[in-house]
């Protein structure tokens, strides 16, 4: 493990056993970091690897991982699983934020917190399916201990068991579709490639995808052309000092130049060429605004 990898070891008061809800009055009692603590904080852990620092990060934002773990109770699993999914989350997005970039912590956490969670609740989505309510779970237990063989069940055999377990047939039924259901791929994998060697598709081969039609893709692809035709139709439209000024503040990613830069550069105030931008950005937008009315 690299020394960056470094497991941030969070020590947190113990609690009584099956009390979520003291968990969650204890992580909302943990004040919340100002912007310059947290940065202080982060450059402790990025240059000294300082646990402490990275513990104190990690509980501050505790409280956000309970909120998002909230918002996925409807799939069936136990809120205390999901916060603690979301936490492995938090603590590699504290491993992994850099302050510098001037985004705060619980927003770049977030995208951790979820994705934890996301990838706990597809790995256990297939048995929250199978029983859901205590019902179906007696149902799941018995009927696995009553199915005699390998193969669907007969009528007979259907009857017999919801007579004996005192259901409907159809739900005698559903569960053992549920029960008889493997887990699929959402795609197969690399190695895959011959449709002669398949012996069933992934649904990444045949689900529709409902995000956007075929027409309303080429449509915003057609879109998105013209307009960054229009924009470079603009650009060049504008003076050569317009040009630079630009290109210096907006185009060059590494190095962004400020109003003092080039105000230096051109012997002008800032403030003229804060006029000089704000002039040549309202003539792209109007020279844009015309092309699409036509």
């Amino acid at each position: 493990m690299q020394d960056n990898d470094k497991a941030i070891i969070i020590h947190t008061p113990q609690l009584p056993a099956n009390t979520i809800d003291g968990y969650i009055h204890y992580v909302n009692s943990i004040p919340v970091l100002s912007r310059e603590e947290e940065a202080e904080l982060a450059n402790q852990w990025i240059s000294n690897q300082d646990i402490k620092a990275a513990q104190k990060l990690v509980l501050s934002h505790l409280r956000y991982v309970v909120r998002v773990a909230k918002s996925y109770m409807g799939y069936g699993l136990n809120l205390a699983d999901l916060i603690q999914e979301g936490s492995i989350g938090l603590m590699k997005a504290v491993k992994k934020f850099k302050p510098e970039r001037e985004v705060r912590l619980v927003t770049f956490a977030m995208h951790w917190i979820k994705a934890e969670i996301h990838e706990f609740i597809i790995r256990n989505w297939r048995i929250v399916k199978i029983a859901t309510t205590k019902p179906q779970r007696k149902l799941f237990f018995k009927l696995r201990s009553k199915k005699q063989s390998e193969g669907w069940l007969s009528s007979s055999e259907i009857t017999e068991i919801a007579k004996d377990l005192g259901v409907k047939e159809k739900e005698v039924i559903q569960m053992e579709a549920r029960m008889s259901y493997g887990d699929t791929p959402f795609d197969l994998p690399d190695d895959i490639d011959d449709a002669n060697d398949r012996l069933s598709y992934a649904p990444v081969e045949y689900l529709e995808h409902k995000s956007a039609a075929p027409d309303e893709v080429l449509e915003t692809e057609s879109w998105n052309n013209q307009m960054h035709s229009g924009l470079q139709e603009a650009f060049n439209n504008l003076d050569d000092r317009a040009k630079y000024i630009l290109q210096q503040r907006w185009l060059n990613h590494d190095s962004k130049a400020t109003l003092d830069d080039l105000a230096q550069h051109f012997s002008v105030s800032k403030e003229r060429i804060r006029q000089i931008e704000a002039k040549a950005m309202a003539q792209i937008k109007n020279h844009l605004t015309a092309d699409e009315t036509i």
